[in-house]
């Protein structure tokens, strides 16, 4: 049986995750749970019935399961997959170099998932005047590199690409002054695995999250 991830069907938190299996070539498939509808989206889901009944330590989603291998939360996930196929650097400054872009890509990522669910009413034009300076770091960190490591893509690539994507969904000139994210993100969906995912009706283009969020791209 192939892997499984567990997840919502939207892109959320799970397409990071998606996106690696299909560059790896790994076979695996979706679950998808069911949200209630608003505001009880999480209350009436059909998620919570089953949440823990996997023997997961910590239930969440997205979860993975290979077999005994049960994992849960995004990023412990890509790490495992990571770790897997090579894919988490080859030194300790590279891996030192990986926790730190990773985790500036979750500070990225949870201020963006609080504009779209709880402030994009009233705070989007603010967001989108200061989100550039932070899109200018990852440009400068990235310099002329074809990933954000150098020539080979690591884990982390996944989730630039996705939060990279995202915002675009959001402003399609989020990225007009930073012309090597623009590269890297076309260079990304260039991939030939990832190509074919993206044209495939497997592939989940929207929404990004739930309808209870301010901002919600069918």
């Amino acid at each position: 049986m192939p892997p499984v991830i567990g997840y919502w069907k939207m892109r959320g938190l799970a397409q990071s995750i998606r996106l690696m299996l299909e560059y790896i070539g790994e076979p695996w498939e979706d679950k998808y749970y069911q949200e209630g509808s608003p505001p009880n989206c999480l209350k009436d889901s059909d998620w919570l019935p089953v949440k823990y009944t996997f023997g997961f330590d910590f239930p969440t989603l997205p979860y993975y399961i290979d077999g005994p291998v049960k994992v849960t939360h995004c990023n412990a996930i890509l790490r495992h997959l990571a770790r897997k196929h090579g894919m988490d650097g080859s030194t300790e400054e590279e891996k030192l170099q990986l926790d730190v872009v990773e985790n500036q890509i979750r500070d990225l990522r949870r201020g963006f998932t609080d504009l779209i669910y709880n402030t994009y009413d009233t705070e989007r034009e603010t967001y989108l005047e200061n989100v550039p300076a932070i899109l200018k770091l990852f440009s400068d960190f990235l310099g002329d590199k074809t990933w954000l490591l150098g020539d080979k893509i690591t884990y982390v690539d996944f989730l630039m690409y996705e939060i990279l994507d995202v915002h675009l969904i959001v402003e399609v000139t989020i990225l007009k002054d930073t012309k090597n994210l623009q590269d890297y993100h076309k260079r990304f969906q260039d991939l030939p695995r990832i190509k074919a995912y993206m044209a495939s009706d497997r592939f989940i283009k929207a929404p990004i999250s739930w309808p209870s969020a301010k901002f919600y791209s069918k």
